[in-house]
């Protein structure tokens, strides 16, 4: 059941939970998304990140298959575009079908990022879609030193409210101490800072970075307005690793069919897992 993302972060209220965001580079990961979500009975959130991942499908593609399974789907499913940047590649996904995009424009200087998000939602709105967006910074994926590096960029939560009050956007992407990819130290998250501008924007917040995170801290940022959770890296990592242990347990040819079946299980897994937990229940 296709969905937009206004409505699933909607559900996600109703039960104090947040919802899974996945991305997705191969037919595998769709599918693995989906069976993990229908399994758990969970709505769950199937995205494709084009300026990351486009190097490896085009969105053009994927896209077309990313709507098609999730509009099948025996649960709620929004197909998001993440990390968008330009608005060609936002209107590229709208016209393919995606129920919820996010624009970037975290780099920016404030005033900028704030016209171009407007841009973004007038953009959406005609395709009865919905918007993230983001203000603050996060580290780079794998970057040394990277959690030290944000502690100045942190979301501001009087900024957060003028800047969803400005743009009309449904969930804000914040940074309060989380980065993108591995871990090099442990992660020192900002929990007031989230309660804060959940309560000054009126809007979901989302964590990127979600991989690497404890159970313990999900659930203390899922009860304090975190609504949707990008998780992606280490589920790739558990891929790679399942496929280099299968490789040392085989003796004869090694095929490719069964790599593919092989990562769509390692992939479910870990997805399962994660929605477990996001669940937050008691």
């Amino acid at each position: 059941m296709l969905i937009t993302l206004k409505n699933i972060l909607d559900i996600a209220e109703s039960k104090n939970m947040a919802v899974a965001a996945f991305n997705a580079t191969s037919l595998e990961g769709i599918m693995a998304v989906i069976e993990a979500a229908e399994e758990e009975n969970a709505p769950v959130i199937l995205q494709f990140a084009n300026a990351a991942h486009g190097k490896y499908v085009p969105l053009e593609k994927i896209g077309k298959i990313m709507v098609m399974l999730a509009d099948e789907a025996k649960v709620p499913v929004c197909v998001h575009l993440d990390h968008g940047n330009n608005f060609f590649e936002i209107k590229t996904a709208l016209d393919l079908g995606f129920t919820g995009i996010m624009y970037d424009g975290s780099a920016l200087p404030f005033k900028e990022n704030v016209a171009n998000t407007r841009y973004a939602a007038a953009l959406a709105d005609e395709y009865g879609a919905s918007i993230e967006a983001e203000l603050g910074a996060m580290g780079a994926e794998g970057a040394e030193g990277a959690e030290d590096n944000i502690m100045g960029a942190y979301t501001d939560p009087e900024l957060a409210k003028i800047f969803v009050e400005e743009t009309g956007i449904d969930a804000l992407a914040a940074s309060f101490g989380t980065v993108h990819g591995i871990y090099k130290s442990e992660p020192k998250l900002d929990f007031e800072r989230i309660e804060n501008i959940r309560e000054l924007t009126g809007v979901p917040v989302v964590m990127h970075g979600g991989s690497g995170i404890s159970d313990e801290d999900f659930k203390k940022c899922i009860d304090r307005g975190v609504r949707k959770i990008n998780f992606y890296t280490y589920a790739a990592k558990f891929v790679g690793d399942a496929i280099r242990k299968m490789a040392e347990d085989t003796s004869g040819n090694l095929y490719s069919h069964d790599v593919f079946v092989t990562a769509r299980e390692s992939m479910k897994q870990t997805y399962r897992d994660a929605i477990r937990v996001f669940k937050n229940e008691k």
